[in-house]
């Protein structure tokens, strides 16, 4: 057997993990998967998978991507229903592609598209897949979000970290769109900081509420400043929708 470099793109709901990253003491996305790959290839020790990024607590995926490093005779179906046989119901191999040995899931990744939802009716079937919220100007929001398309330095509109080169990111698309009660905040970038999304929505609904203004709003993209007093939108209605690579 040789050691071959997969790709792999992932579903799951976030609901039913501490997020992404591996912890020791904790069910997590990466360990869950880490520990079907170490048990189909039989091996003794881990085998590290390298994701794409990392999601919070509460925070789903529908294409999530990986790479691992790993020598099997299983081809990828075989490899992708022999993790699913060993994964949760919550977790899903959607899709497994040998690569090249220098594919690199997180930074060969061109662009990064996110959702988050948000319901405006009283069904608790969407208590973990949306934020509730009573009415919303949708047409406010959609003003507020034209202005997050391009190169801006997101560091007021994310969680500040100290091993960041810099905080530019650039957003292709940023709009809300309304399917019936819920209604759904769509963005592309070609990266993001660590809450930007669940930031840039809590702002503006917190604009579109009149609890904020909108000159405030533009002021933190005009002139960011670290770890400002923002409005942060809950976990549950943020989804990782798909990866793109050249």
């Amino acid at each position: 057997m040789r050691l071959g470099r997969y790709k792999l793109t992932i579903q799951y709901d976030g609901s039913a993990f501490f997020g992404w990253q591996l912890q020791i003491k904790e069910r997590t996305v990466q360990g869950v998967i880490e520990k079907a790959v170490q048990k189909i290839s039989g091996s003794d020790s881990r085998i590290p998978i390298h994701g794409a990024g990392r999601t919070d607590t509460g925070v789903h995926a529908m294409g999530q991507v990986a790479h691992v490093d790993l020598e099997t005779r299983l081809d990828e179906k075989d490899l992708k229903n022999a993790l699913n046989g060993n994964l949760p119901l919550e977790c899903r191999i959607m899709d497994v592609e040998k690569v090249n040995d220098d594919f690199q899931a997180r930074f060969d990744a061109t662009k990064r598209h996110y959702q988050y939802q948000c319901f405006t009716g009283d069904s608790i079937l969407y208590k973990n897949q949306a934020w509730h919220l009573t009415n919303m100007n949708f047409h406010r929001l959609n003003q507020l979000a034209s202005h997050i398309v391009g190169d801006h330095d997101f560091l007021s509109l994310s969680k500040f970290r100290d091993d960041l080169d810099h905080t530019r990111c650039i957003i292709y698309k940023s709009e809300w769109k309304s399917d019936g009660k819920m209604v759904i905040f769509h963005i592309t970038g070609n990266r993001f900081l660590h809450h930007m999304v669940r930031y840039l929505v809590g702002t503006m609904v917190a604009v579109a509420e009149e609890r904020f203004s909108e000159e405030e709003f533009l002021s933190l993209l005009k002139n960011p400043l670290k770890d400002v007093q923002i409005f942060k939108a809950p976990a549950q209605g943020l989804i990782l929708v798909q990866v793109d690579y050249e």
